[in-house]
């Protein structure tokens, strides 16, 4: 669902619109202000005070034109009412995750290192194998993640790789992505319209009910997000001078055989 821009042109100060009449738009609704030439040079005041005024909202306080956009995020009340459903996203997520990291490694034909999977997908980046497909998904292997793409659904996952064998780390852009993609959670019973911040909201508050909560990586300034209700994986801290190994392929034709298998 899109949402529908509702134009304001303010020409004075007096046709701003109150904090009290933007704090009750509803969320299908965008506010765009343009604002008149005389009241210009008020354009990043009016929206600092916006942004201090409604903290649950999106303000976009545009750097060149005379623009501000608001979007009001997804609710807490929003989010508590829907709670299973994105309790259950989150355990679908973490499950599909494993289940593709699994099928990677089987056609891939390498061996995985329970305790520390991302050295084989380092390994793979930057090579021909960094992208292509395992089965009926497309893969990119990218920063701490692997993208997948179910070719005939069009779901989108990405599977993040940095925390032994835990892929259920939620991240608020990529979690919106899979929801909006997954076909079996349409239609959606409370809408998404900002990837990123709606998702973050929708974390926070999950994690402010204790539904969430946060785990170590394999790196130790690194941290995620998992469902909590879960059964429990220990995560080892990665020491390059102990854990290093290279990777590891099944058999002596893996090696050549992996990179024509997509």
């Amino acid at each position: 669902m899109e949402r529908t821009t509702h134009l304001i042109t303010a020409k004075s100060i007096q046709e701003l619109p109150c904090i009290d009449y933007l704090r009750n738009i509803p969320r299908q609704k965008r506010i765009k202000i343009i604002f008149g030439h005389s009241i210009g040079h008020l354009r990043e005041d009016y929206g600092e005070e916006l942004k201090k005024n409604l903290p649950h909202f999106q303000i976009g306080i545009h750097s060149m034109e005379p623009k501000i956009e608001i979007n009001k995020l997804i609710t807490k009340e929003e989010i508590i009412a829907n709670q299973l459903f994105f309790v259950q996203c989150a355990k679908d997520y973490r499950k599909l995750g494993e289940e593709l990291v699994n099928l990677f490694f089987e056609k891939k034909k390498i061996k995985l290192n329970k305790n520390f999977p991302f050295l084989a997908f380092n390994y793979l980046k930057g090579r021909r194998t960094q992208g292509g497909k395992v089965g009926k998904w497309k893969y990119f292997l990218h920063g701490y993640h692997c993208y997948f793409q179910n070719i005939i659904t069009k779901q989108e996952i990405e599977v993040p790789f940095m925390f032994g064998m835990e892929f259920g780390d939620l991240d608020p852009y990529f979690f919106s992505l899979y929801i909006k993609s997954t076909p079996k959670y349409q239609p959606l019973p409370v809408t998404i319209y900002e990837d990123f911040a709606d998702g973050k909201r929708i974390l926070d508050v999950m994690l402010q009910l204790g539904l969430l909560e946060q785990i170590n990586s394999n790196l130790e300034t690194h941290s995620g997000l998992v469902i909590k209700e879960r059964d429990k994986i220990e995560i080892k801290i990665y020491n390059p001078d102990e854990d290093y190994e290279k990777i590891k392929f099944k058999s002596k034709l893996s090696r050549f055989i992996q990179f024509f298998n997509f």
